[in-house]
């Protein structure tokens, strides 16, 4: 079967004196029949080159899917007089949202139960379920599109009764007042930025909300949120590098919204609420790596905050939790997270013990305030996520809970993790690489290994569980995450040194871990591969066209590739909240910087390596065109005759196929490719 190869339409793209020819800038023509022609060539061609691997795909979903527990349950949480549960059942898709009145033992009222609102939808997402403070209505929204964009119904929760309220285009979350009948909720302009925070009176129509906050910087979004205590209805407009916060109280929403601190260029920070003080985390003052600080609520701006937790250096402060008598925080330092317990009282502290030589600990949901006890979760790349509870008072630790990975053939002793360091190009710099594989792997030339990256946002990716990746580490693949600059993993400063003017670092730091896994013989260029996802389809993007030679094949998943004329199109969502992350490329230096990395912009005639590109039709953060463009592009300028295959999933965004098993197709898919080009097969 012949590779489709999109029409040339010539689209001359200008700005700065420079001229760019775009010959597939049509292909973002999403209602144009053609278009859609397109992709599904595309998809046929997928399917054709895949087609014997089909009944392996089918082989491996069934093994990742026979791994899941059918009828499992989250771990219950106490909140305002309830046990809350979210179940599934065997056979059902999706989630069960249930909560038993002050005993597990009680009888269980199911609060929304997915599986029948997504009846008949080809996509269905819950975005959040929210119960009022009296506990008897609920609010939950929904999407059945994938764009991101969530309808919010009501509910009775002691008749069952859905109300005719309906709001639709909004973020997802909606915040109960402590009246019982007004929801704050927030509304998405036209490139979906989150952007207007509307108050509504339950039993009238959406048409009457009032609008509370409208957020007119277009490089801000805006979140709405209730402190722990559920004292205190908070509004957050942030951009990458600054914060602005106003509160009122949650038993008056006719109240004058007040100002913590206004906002400031490189001034970051989040609030939390106890007694008569707001407990703060911010970078102020040159914290790069954050401090905590504290300040009484009538007199909140910066020049009354107080060092409860000074700034270090050494340590990036992640987050926290407040309890009546204990502090708790979420750290990083070399890399690792930890936990670190502070009594209030004796002001003693401690770290939780750790034992991997990688892994992700945090603080999971903790809801009261006067308790003794923090839940925390745990995992490791051998050992799969578990709960805790930690008596902070007796040092004692209870295991709640861990994920089950059934099918009797997984045992933690048969996996070794280990953290190497790489030596950057620039002889100063060392990237952290996390690695897992199975006891019986040699590490050889002829070692397949899969290297995934991010590099971003300041967004680490740390190295927990999968049970979906056993599949590659059953069948001799190692598997690891280079902790290259542009995520947090070594600190504030690692991101700044990932960004702007300065984001070339984190292609560079993947292509130097790769190079010393080869170097180390863990694996060869043959047996080499790359994936990314979103961001980190940029990166594997930009990679391949430095060091075409260093991979035998790539997986790019919704990838952000054609980045110089996105970040022109203020038009397309996200954009302009976009450019304290890579710059506004409306001013030259940037755009200049930017060409020289942009994937798409940067395809070349010369030898590229095996390849599967993803995307979905209604991905609301990724356009679909963008992978769609740098495919035609590929296709027509690669000399090459290894695979490069597009797949389009026509009814899903972003986050790919809704439901708890249909994803699991995508990443048969993923896996089936990888051993396929490596001669599994």
């Amino acid at each position: 079967m012949k590779a489709p190869q999109a029409k040339k339409i010539e689209k001359i793209l200008e700005i700065h004196g420079d001229r760019r020819t775009d010959n597939y800038f049509w292909l973002n023509e999403r209602e144009n029949p053609e278009v859609i022609k397109y992709l599904e060539e595309e998809n046929a061609y997928e399917e054709q080159m895949m087609k014997d691997t089909e009944a392996f795909q089918e082989e491996l979903f069934e093994e990742m899917k026979a791994r899941y527990k059918k009828d499992d349950e989250s771990l219950p949480y106490f909140f305002n007089g309830y046990w809350y549960i979210v179940r599934y059942e065997e056979g059902k898709e999706y989630a069960i949202f249930c909560r038993k009145h002050k005993s597990l033992n009680n009888e269980e009222e199911i609060i929304v139960d997915v599986n029948i609102l997504a009846e008949g939808e080809t996509y269905f997402e819950v975005g959040s379920v929210a119960v009022s403070p009296n506990n008897e209505l609920v609010s939950f929204s929904s999407d059945n599109v994938s764009r991101r964009i969530y309808t919010i119904n009501f509910k009775n929760l002691v008749t069952g009764e859905i109300f005719s309220d309906q709001i639709l285009n909004t973020t997802g979350k909606a915040v109960w007042a402590n009246d019982n009948e007004h929801v704050f909720y927030i509304r998405k302009d036209e490139s979906l930025r989150a952007f207007q925070v509307y108050r509504h009176k339950l039993g009238t129509d959406s048409s009457e909300d009032i609008l509370i906050f409208h957020e007119e910087d277009d490089t801000f979004d805006v979140n709405v949120f209730k402190t722990k205590s559920m004292e205190y209805i908070f509004i957050a407009s942030s951009s990458t590098i600054s914060d602005e916060h106003r509160f009122i109280p949650s038993n008056n929403v006719f109240a004058e919204w007040k100002i913590i601190q206004p906002r400031i260029d490189d001034l970051e920070y989040s609030v939390e609420h106890y007694e008569d003080e707001f407990y703060i985390i911010t970078n102020a003052d040159d914290a790069f790596n954050f401090k905590i600080v504290k300040t009484k609520i009538d007199n909140c701006g910066m020049e009354n905050w107080k060092d409860v937790i000074p700034h270090r250096a050494e340590v990036l402060l992640e987050g926290f939790e407040i309890f009546r008598d204990y502090l708790v925080l979420e750290e990083r330092e070399e890399g690792l997270l930890q936990i670190k317990i502070i009594d209030e009282k004796t002001q003693e502290s401690y770290y939780l013990p750790f034992s991997d030589p990688t892994y992700t600990t945090y603080i999971g949901i903790n809801m009261e305030f006067d308790t003794e006890v923090l839940r925390y979760g745990y995992t490791s790349l051998t050992q799969p996520s578990s709960t805790y509870e930690y008596n902070m008072k007796d040092k004692t630790t209870e295991l709640l809970k861990q994920q089950e990975v059934l099918g009797g053939t997984f045992f933690p002793e048969n996996y070794i993790s280990e953290r190497i360091w790489a030596e950057s190009r620039d002889g100063e710099t060392r990237i952290p690489i996390s690695l897992v594989y199975h006891k019986d792997t040699q590490k050889s030339a002829d070692t397949p290994l899969l290297l995934y990256g991010y590099g971003s946002y300041g967004h680490t990716v740390d190295a927990s569980f999968s049970n979906v990746r056993l599949s590659i580490l059953d069948r001799g693949f190692i598997y690891a995450i280079a902790h290259i600059r542009g995520g947090e993993y070594l600190g504030r400063e690692w991101y700044e040194d990932g960004k702007m003017l300065f984001k070339k670092n984190t292609f560079f730091d993947f292509i130097d871990a790769g190079k010393h896994l080869i170097k180390e013989n863990y694996t060869s260029s043959n047996h080499l591969y790359a994936m990314g996802g979103s961001a980190g389809g940029l990166l594997v993007g930009a990679v391949i066209n430095y060091e075409p030679k260093l991979f035998h094949g790539i997986v790019a998943q919704v990838p952000f590739v054609d980045v110089v004329t996105t970040m022109l199109d203020e038009t397309i969502p996200l954009t302009t909240g976009e450019y304290d992350e890579w710059g506004n490329p409306n001013d030259k230096e940037y755009y200049d910087y930017m060409k020289e990395y942009s994937p798409y912009d940067n395809v070349e005639a010369k030898d590229y390596p095996h390849m599967l590109i993803t995307t979905g039709l209604h991905d609301s953060q990724v356009q679909y065109w963008e992978p769609a463009k740098w495919t035609a592009r590929l296709r027509e300028l690669k000399t090459d005759d290894n695979l490069l295959l597009f797949k389009t999933d026509m009814s899903s965004g972003h986050g790919g196929a809704s439901g708890r098993f249909e994803s699991l197709k995508e990443d048969a898919l993923e896996y089936a490719f990888l051993l396929k080009i490596n001669g599994n097969l």
